[in-house]
């Protein structure tokens, strides 16, 4: 358990620009024996959260944001190569964020988190059309396909690229998982817009991945995806 003494300390830091002073934070974390995953999971990824608060509530500036998301994902980098490794376990997952995501830190976390679990981990970050994503996805052929994505601007690009990845049926066995800000505080958005599944945050992303069985939401994203389609039929 990280302290919250050593939180606040880090989050001073980052706050401050103060690339240093956060490493020596991590480095007090890393010398608890607290492992590289742990830090993930209870410092940088709530760390990210709170940036993003922050942020959005006007409590702290654009440069503020710029340096903290950047100084975290240095120290991810930095944190990758200690993640533990468990044995291929033969499953393909692409992670991607919609075309506008400008924040790829999380999608990065989810990636690392989940090679460390043995998937073989195809992270395309932000950037591609729903166009190139189709083509990418038909020739990796994956088990699982995960959208990140923070901003409700995201959600028609993401709802188009799930539409169309149904209305081709070519990947029937393929599970759609989001995550990411913008389906936490928007509670069933993940429903709605008929992804199969949907985690807060990279442990729970792998944990139901990895246990998909237990996750019973077919019928739910048929219900809401029939309510959609009766609502945009109104419209």
């Amino acid at each position: 358990m990280v302290s919250e003494q050593v939180m606040e300390k880090y989050m001073r830091s980052l706050l401050a620009g103060d690339r240093a002073g956060c490493r020596k934070a991590i480095e007090e974390v890393m010398q608890t024996g607290t492992p590289a995953t742990s830090v993930y999971m209870d410092v940088i990824w709530p760390m990210m959260v709170e940036i993003e608060k922050l942020f959005k509530s006007n409590r702290i500036s654009a440069a503020q944001e710029h340096m903290a998301t950047r100084i975290n994902r240095t120290i991810v980098d930095q944190l990758q190569n200690k993640l533990p490794h468990k044995p291929v376990n033969n499953k393909k997952i692409v992670i991607c964020c919609s075309q506008e995501e400008s924040h790829e830190l999380g999608a990065q976390m989810l990636a690392d988190t989940f090679e460390s679990d043995g998937w073989e981990v195809k992270f395309v970050g932000a950037g591609l059309t729903n166009d190139d994503m189709l083509k990418f996805i038909n020739d990796c052929a994956p088990d699982m396909l995960l959208i990140y994505g923070t901003e409700p601007r995201q959600v028609p690009s993401i709802r188009e690229l799930i539409d169309r990845i149904r209305e081709v049926n070519a990947w029937d066995e393929m599970k759609i998982m989001v995550s990411g800000g913008l389906f936490n505080r928007a509670e069933g958005l993940w429903c709605e817009i008929g992804a199969d599944m949907f985690a807060e945050n990279a442990v729970q992303a792998v944990a139901a991945a990895s246990n998909e069985s237990c996750v019973n939401t077919e019928s739910l994203r048929t219900i809401n995806r029939r309510k959609v389609v009766q609502k945009r039929n109104k419209g």
